[in-house]
């Protein structure tokens, strides 16, 4: 079974869009949840839980990956994979 992926985004995030190309061209499925659509307190509660404040806003298996950067850092060295396993 694949890990679960959740990304938060908004609809207009040149870097949500990548992160979700990079995992669709690995074929992993993930759950977006469009900031853009969403109640203001999703998205208090979700700065507060993670610190930051730009999208998107990557969870692997309930764990804080980051944005963009940090998941393509992840795949350039090798360790995306095994997260998502």
């Amino acid at each position: 079974m694949a890990a679960e992926v959740t990304i938060y985004s908004t609809t207009f995030c040149p870097y949500c869009v990548r992160a979700k190309q990079l995992l669709e061209r690995k074929g992993v499925a993930y759950k977006e949840i469009n900031l853009s659509n969403e109640a203001p307190e999703v998205r208090v509660e979700l700065m507060q839980r993670t610190n930051h404040r730009t999208v998107p806003q990557i969870f692997i298996k309930d764990q804080f990956i980051g944005g963009f950067d940090q998941l393509y850092a992840l795949e350039r060295e090798g360790k995306l994979d095994s997260l998502l396993a």
